[in-house]
């Protein structure tokens, strides 16, 4: 009976080993292989397997990826309590157990890695969004650059007027921010219309409970492939809490790259027929333009910037101040660590590529004025 039992063991642990080694092998692979990638995984398996997961963890009114990760901190921080109580005691065990376990958590790791590669990473391989969607991308001039920041500016005006504000004259979401997650997919619905890659049935964005201590981190946002939740933090001003959400959005969608999860959230945001979720998106496209305007022509950018009106000038101001407050060496941890994850997983530009969505911008602006 013992030998049968060991045999099934064995069996198993060789099953799990070949898994690995496939996982890898296709990992290291995917880079090489978008075409396949965007057909035989982002558009189909990826969709079979995050869609489920993630209608069944949108089930519970809170968010289960920030209960895993809480959870796993405290499980840690016992494991670290316990090894210095170990070490301290009985040092012998403690080196033997250091061995043992470093095998195993080497193992773990891995099996993470494979873990997020299948779940949601390999969509860092995937066909371009410009690919996809046919928006030609390619350099600007200045003047064009500049005449795409009037224009979202001109927007971000007009809709200012339609919002609501608080009582300090800055804007505020037009319901609560439960109900604005529930109102989030009306964007997607209609943007799928035009590409169906971003069609599909997910849960909602779910707000992080420690949002306020999230902000010492400097992130607004984040997509959790094990349990495919798009989180939010919800302490941050309201002006930029739907372009979050769309944005984590399409992450949750299969869309990996920040430059195009920032398109496609602004473009959910603006094919919503609600005013806050317009505005929210264009002044998220407005602050990134501008951002590369400043780089390009800083007297371009003080032109345009005396264009924005009082209300939009308050939303800003506001949010500066609010993110002035986080400032410090924790934010700039997050920020490395965080820049370090972009470029492990392939974009080169790390935190920088948040900027590149002003090329899919500037690809939709030309489609608009009729260019070719």
């Amino acid at each position: 009976m013992k030998k049968k039992a060991a045999r099934k063991k064995s069996a198993v642990s060789i099953l799990v080993y070949i898994l690995i080694g496939l996982g890898l092998i296709l990992s290291f692979a995917a880079p090489s292989l978008p075409v396949l990638i965007e057909a035989g995984y982002s558009t189909s398996l990826y969709k079979w397997i995050s869609g489920p997961i993630s209608r069944f963890t949108g089930l519970f009114p809170f968010s289960v990826a920030e209960f895993i990760i809480v959870g796993l901190g405290f499980f840690c921080l016992f494991i670290i309590i316990r090894g210095a109580i170990t070490l301290f005691k009985k040092p012998k065990e403690f080196f033997r157990s250091i061995l043992k376990g470093g095998a195993k958590l080497v193992i773990v790791l891995v099996l993470l890695y494979v873990g997020f590669n299948m779940l949601w990473g390999l969509n860092y391989s995937r066909l371009s969004f410009a690919d996809i969607s046919g928006l030609p991308v390619e350099p600007a001039a200045v003047e064009e650059l500049t005449a795409l920041a009037l224009s979202l500016t001109s927007r971000a005006n007009v809709l200012r007027a339609q919002v609501a504000e608080d009582e300090r004259g800055v804007m505020t979401l037009d319901s609560s921010i439960r109900q604005m997650f529930s109102r989030a997919e009306t964007g997607y619905d209609r943007a799928a219309v035009i590409y169906p890659e971003l069609g599909g049935k997910f849960g909602p964005p779910k707000g992080v409970f420690l949002s306020h201590y999230w902000s010492y981190t400097g992130i607004s946002g984040m997509y959790f492939p094990f349990t495919a939740e798009a989180n939010v933090n919800i302490d941050i001003p309201h002006l930029l809490l739907p372009a979050t959400a769309t944005h984590e959005m399409a992450h949750q969608r299969g869309f990996a790259r920040e430059d195009e999860a920032n398109y496609l959230g602004y473009l959910a945001c603006t094919l919503h027929p609600d005013a806050d979720f317009q505005y929210s998106g264009t002044v998220s496209a407005l602050l990134n333009t501008m951002n590369a305007l400043y780089r390009a022509d800083i007297e371009s950018y003080k032109a345009v910037r005396k264009e924005y009106c009082d209300g939009l000038n308050r939303d800003l101001k506001d949010w500066r101040e609010y993110w002035a407050q986080f400032e410090g060496p924790v934010e700039r941890v997050s920020s490395n660590v965080n820049d370090s994850y972009l470029k492990a997983n392939r974009q080169q530009d790390g935190v920088q590529s948040y900027g590149r969505m002003v090329d899919l911008l500037l690809a939709e602006f030309r489609k608009a004025q009729g260019e070719p």
